[in-house]
């Protein structure tokens, strides 16, 4: 039982270490649910970073063959939306991805996104020193009916103003 002692005590290090260093927070995460033959959705959620100026970089998902960081903005009078290369989280500040603005687009959907169950994400975010995080997140998927989409989630979530 001895030489198992060192190798404990330094997974739980290492456990420490990794749960210290979750500075980015996930609040109020879903999914909108798709359609019969929809391929593509999206997902939204609050982000804070409580450490330092972080940004999200990329979203990884074995529910579909490719996930992105997307904005969608207002340009010559017409809504475009457009991947992007990342999302600033400043320190201490909520960062809303939602319909109409950032948000994470899921593409090649490799079954639909049923009301009543989760969609896994695995978040990449990169801090100001240049720390690499990684934060899994389980989204529920909910149905919205087209006149509610641009609508804050469930009841007990909340908008931030920017």
């Amino acid at each position: 039982m001895r030489p198992l002692l060192p190798s404990l005590l330094a997974a739980f290090a290492f456990a420490t270490a990794s749960s210290a260093f979750a500075h980015v927070t996930v609040s109020n995460p879903w999914a909108r649910a798709t359609v019969a033959q929809q391929q593509a959705s999206g997902v939204f959620m609050d982000l804070r970073s409580a450490h330092d100026d972080a940004q999200l970089v990329g979203v990884k998902t074995d529910a579909a063959s490719t996930a992105e960081v997307h904005e969608m903005r207002m340009e010559d009078n017409v809504m475009k939306m457009r991947a992007v290369p990342s999302v600033k989280l400043p320190n201490g500040q909520a960062v809303s991805l939602k319909p109409g603005g950032y948000h994470i687009m899921l593409m090649g959907l490799k079954k639909p996104l049923v009301a009543g169950e989760n969609v896994d994400l695995t978040l990449e975010v990169v801090h100001a020193d240049g720390a690499k995080e990684s934060i899994a997140v389980s989204a529920p998927i909910r149905a919205l009916a087209p006149a509610a989409a641009g609508q804050p989630a469930a009841a007990g979530g909340h908008q931030h103003q920017h």
